[in-house]
């Protein structure tokens, strides 16, 4: 499988490490090879995560971190899409 982030993922990614930078840049960097290396595990293990909250998309809790991303398998295309990375202590999904 290949693994893309999307641009909502990577906004949320670039925002979230940038957050915890601005208190601590060893965690923050701690985090982000938290989240890359259990993403990563996405790629022969595309099942991994739960069930989603919504249709078609799976959660995986990042431990050792407060995050979970949201993602999506397309076994058509061979390919693990994450569409958000999310704090666990935030609405998820947010009400329209």
């Amino acid at each position: 499988m290949k693994l893309v982030w999307r641009a909502k993922a990577e906004a949320d990614r670039k925002k979230a490490i940038q957050f915890i930078a601005d208190q601590n840049v060893g965690a923050a960097i701690s985090q982000l090879d938290e989240i890359e290396r259990q993403t990563d595990l996405l790629i022969d293990q595309p099942e991994i995560g739960r069930p989603g909250r919504i249709d078609g998309t799976r959660e995986l809790v990042i431990s050792r971190t407060s995050f979970i991303v949201i993602y999506r398998v397309r076994q058509e295309i061979k390919q693990v899409e994450i569409l958000r990375l999310v704090h666990g202590a935030q609405k998820w999904p947010p009400k329209s």
